[in-house]
């Protein structure tokens, strides 16, 4: 072969293989998303799973990997065949599995692939699961800080595992963390946390929407809530008295774009109405983070961000404001400000975006 085209684009679709593998095995499921074109479609008739487009591979693989106990994927590239711009191929696939549901075992499978080549590479088009040898025999092996478990709970030991090192790190780094089970407890223990009478801002975030936290504040006389006073007043001829209210509330109350498994938090902003009270004006923040949004660090956070966050939030403000939202600034906390002391709700349960 003596075609260097050809070499560097089998090359780069090997490549593209391996990178599927590697985000399914970190649970990058935003990265694993990106891999395929905007129409790209993930088959797995044997599970049965279709999934059509970045966004459904991306929460689909969300659901499938809940499912999970463990996971291990090894890939074995097959044949690659290219046609111009576009290309076929197969991947050669040996998994070790064990399901909470107790199914368990290892399969032989390939994935049927076709490639586009694209601005940004070469991307699936489409990818179709096929498994062609499964051995449900229980597995004995475990690993190395952990035993095979002898039932199996609604909750991912891995997630715990991971949440656990979440909350250690931030703690290291000088948040106060707790890890609860849910929105519910979540509302609970803010009500709990803040003092009746307090001065109450709420950024804008679904998680506080659907746990119900941003009606506890803005719709009760429990406390002085600030943005419904902030709504109400004049921005062109009370605009410093808005900026002070919104900037230093007792309690700034929010969530974050992503947290690291590094111990940082990762905030975006359209409006940066938010921000002065995260880093100092606040006496003191709380943020209530789901699940979904631990990633291994800072540049998973932001393609999280970029990729996953921002087109949902864009669709949200367009219903509610008619135009789509945009990141404007960007908050990195990897620690609390001085005279804000930040404390981490941690949830074991996906909410918000």
């Amino acid at each position: 072969m003596n075609d260097f085209q050809a070499i560097a684009d089998r090359v780069e679709i090997a490549a593209l293989q391996a990178e599927f593998t590697d985000a399914a095995m970190m649970r990058d499921r935003t990265r694993l998303a990106e891999l395929f074109t905007p129409d790209g479609v993930l088959r797995m008739p044997d599970v049965p799973v279709e999934l059509i487009g970045p966004e459904q591979i991306r929460a689909g693989g969300e659901k499938l990997q809940e499912q999970w106990d463990f996971f291990v994927q090894n890939t074995h590239p097959g044949a690659i065949r290219i046609d111009g711009d576009t290309a076929t191929g197969r991947a050669h696939m040996h998994e070790v599995v064990r399901l909470k549901n107790g199914i368990q075992g290892l399969n032989y499978a390939i994935y049927h692939d076709r490639y586009r080549r694209t601005a940004d590479g070469w991307r699936f088009t489409e990818r179709v699961y096929e498994i062609r040898y499964l051995d449900t025999t229980p597995l004995t092996g475990a690993a190395p800080h952990a035993t095979a478990p002898a039932s199996h709970t609604a909750q991912d030991p891995t997630a715990v595992d991971r949440l656990e090192r979440v909350a250690a790190a931030l703690t290291a780094n000088g948040f106060t963390v707790e890890i609860l089970d849910d929105a519910a407890a979540a509302r609970t223990r803010v009500a709990e946390l803040v003092p009746a009478g307090a001065t109450v801002f709420t950024g804008a975030s679904e998680t506080l929407r659907l746990s119900g936290i941003e009606e506890d504040v803005n719709t009760g006389d429990r406390y002085r809530a600030v943005k419904p006073r902030a709504l109400a007043m004049d921005r062109a001829t009370e605009a410093d008295g808005i900026r002070t209210m919104v900037a230093t509330p007792d309690v700034a109350l929010g969530s974050v774009a992503a947290v690291t498994e590094t111990g940082s938090l990762v905030v975006a902003s359209a409006t940066g109405s938010q921000l002065p009270a995260y880093v100092g004006g606040a006496g003191r923040a709380i943020w209530v983070v789901g699940a979904q949004k631990v990633v291994p660090d800072l540049p998973a956070a932001l393609r999280r961000l970029e990729h996953h966050v921002l087109p949902l939030e864009s669709d949200r403000a367009r219903a509610a404001y008619g135009r789509p939202s945009a990141v404007n600034q960007l908050l990195v906390l990897n620690a609390p400000a001085r005279l804000t002391p930040g404390t981490v709700l941690l949830l074991r349960e996906a909410v918000g975006f």
